[in-house]
């Protein structure tokens, strides 16, 4: 646990509405501003108490995301989006009609080395997903 770490992850989903003046067609949208908190490590000292707990459940939900990713990659038809709030929340983005982009932060630092890799090694597994192509929200009124 580090003083820096948020501790949490933060999501804004941003909903957007727009209508064509000359056809009246609507086209509905949602963009998800995720940021994720990175994995807690439980072992160090200082992860007593709420701290302890705030790694487990941060941990528990990077793993429900790793295995959602997995189940995506794999084209395996049920998805257990249920098992975390964050993938539950993160359904409609990472499945079906969605448009999906990471970007991942790594910070090259010597006693950082294991994080930085771990989180390597996630990106390579969410790359590896092919989520078909993404379809218009169109409503004719």
């Amino acid at each position: 646990m580090n003083v820096c770490s948020s501790r949490s992850h933060s999501c804004l989903p941003v909903h957007v509405c727009g209508k064509h003046f000359t056809t009246g067609t609507t086209v509905r949208g949602c963009m998800h501003l995720v940021d994720v908190a990175g994995r807690e490590k439980a072992d160090k000292p200082e992860a007593t108490g709420d701290r302890l707990m705030e790694a487990t459940f941060i941990n528990k939900s990077l793993s429900a995301l790793g295995d959602v990713i997995s189940s995506l990659a794999q084209k395996i038809s049920h998805v257990l989006y249920r098992n975390s709030k964050l993938t539950l929340l993160l359904q409609d983005a990472l499945g079906g009609q969605a448009k999906t982009l990471m970007f991942i932060h790594v910070r090259f630092h010597p006693d950082r080395v294991g994080e930085t890799i771990s989180t390597l090694k996630f990106a390579e597994r969410v790359s590896s997903v092919e989520l078909g192509a993404a379809q218009s929200n169109k409503d004719i009124i």
